[in-house]
């Protein structure tokens, strides 16, 4: 008998996603989007996400089945994001993902998040290298990981964000600059007409008596502001294509030159770059630059998986199944804030434990 279909609920932010995996290959996912919801507010509501989920869980499932080709009966488990995430928004995940599980009689995995990243390049790229690093950027996340066997060992943290991570710098900066939400894909828009040697931004931590792995944007987006306002200021209209193209060379490189760096350090000859900041143009081009220098390879996976979906969920929870892994407990609960130490993650709620 074969590895069963796994399918995978993602709900942690603005998108409802569903997968459907199969011992390490996509067969159809399906996602569906509240962003334009949020776009008057320039950020996520978390209400608002929390019943757009609602709205979504269904007929995104469904399209995902569709899609592939499959029915109900053919799910032979279901993966689901436990965390980090918005509250409200997992716990309408886990519900679906819990009702589906217990109807159809299947074992039901808690996945981290983060680690669904990692996961969603071996559906374009296979299997991970034992050892690899990689770098994951996203709106909420910007981390340097030493990654083994994702489904049994523990995740090595190299670094982690200290303030604002390099997504949120680009929403932020976007939202001074005038720039619509989300602000990475408008600065990377933007960039294309700018001169990303036009204005120095400065490159956070990346003197010698600073943290090596740990990244900081907080002074980015600051600087960023500032140079926006003094132009204000002046009477004048900053020069938005040269900005976004300077800030977005800024958050490159500093991204970069840290995860080659962390690469040679450790002597591995693999980078993984994941998360919905992958997806920027300059971020990949500037990695696979430095990357073809130093002699590492580099895997990416496309934009369409780079940003929050199901299919990365299932791949988790794909891996999991074919590991042995045990299934999460029927109290399984979410953990909004959980640090990445496994793939799997099944904690129980504090009520729970008492009673």
């Amino acid at each position: 008998m074969g590895s069963p279909v796994v399918l995978g609920i993602e709900s942690s932010c603005d998108e409802t996603g569903a997968g459907l995996v199969r011992n390490g290959r996509l067969l159809a996912h399906s996602v569906a989007s509240s962003m334009d919801e949020h776009a008057r507010f320039g950020g996520v509501v978390p209400e608002i996400a929390a019943r757009a989920h609602l709205h979504a869980f269904t007929p995104v499932v469904r399209d995902a089945l569709d899609r592939a080709e499959l029915r109900m009966a053919d799910i032979g488990a279901v993966a689901v994001t436990t965390g980090p995430g918005l509250s409200g928004a997992l716990q309408v995940g886990l519900a679906g993902a819990k009702t589906l599980a217990f109807s159809l009689g299947v074992p039901l995995y808690g996945v981290h998040h983060l680690a669904g990243h990692v996961a969603a390049d071996t559906l374009e790229h296979g299997p991970l290298p034992d050892p690899c690093m990689v770098l994951i950027v996203s709106g909420g996340h910007t981390s340097l990981l030493l990654v083994r066997d994702l489904a049994r060992d523990p995740i090595t943290h190299l670094g982690d964000t200290i303030d604002d991570a390099a997504g949120e710098c680009f929403d932020k900066v976007a939202r001074v600059f005038g720039l619509p939400y989300p602000g990475g894909p408008a600065i990377d828009r933007a960039a294309r007409d700018g001169d990303p040697r036009a204005v120095a931004f400065p490159r956070p931590l990346s003197g010698p008596r600073d943290s090596r792995h740990d990244f900081s944007f907080s002074g980015l987006k600051t600087s960023a502001a500032r140079w926006a306002e003094r132009h204000r200021l002046r009477g004048e209209e900053p020069p938005l294509a040269d900005g976004a193209a300077s800030l977005q060379e800024a958050v490159a490189d500093v991204l970069t030159r840290k995860a080659v760096a962390a690469c040679r350090e450790h002597g591995v000859d693999t980078l993984v770059v994941v998360g919905g900041v992958a997806a920027n143009s300059r971020v990949r081009a500037l990695a696979e630059e430095r990357c073809l220098a130093a002699g590492i390879t580099l895997r990416v996976p496309p934009p369409k998986l780079c940003t929050d979906n199901g299919a990365m969920i299932a791949s988790v929870g794909d891996l999991l199944v074919r590991a042995g892994a045990e299934p999460a407990p029927l109290d399984v609960s979410i953990d909004p804030s959980a640090p990445l130490e496994y793939a799997a993650l099944h904690p129980i709620a504090r009520t729970a434990r008492a009673a």
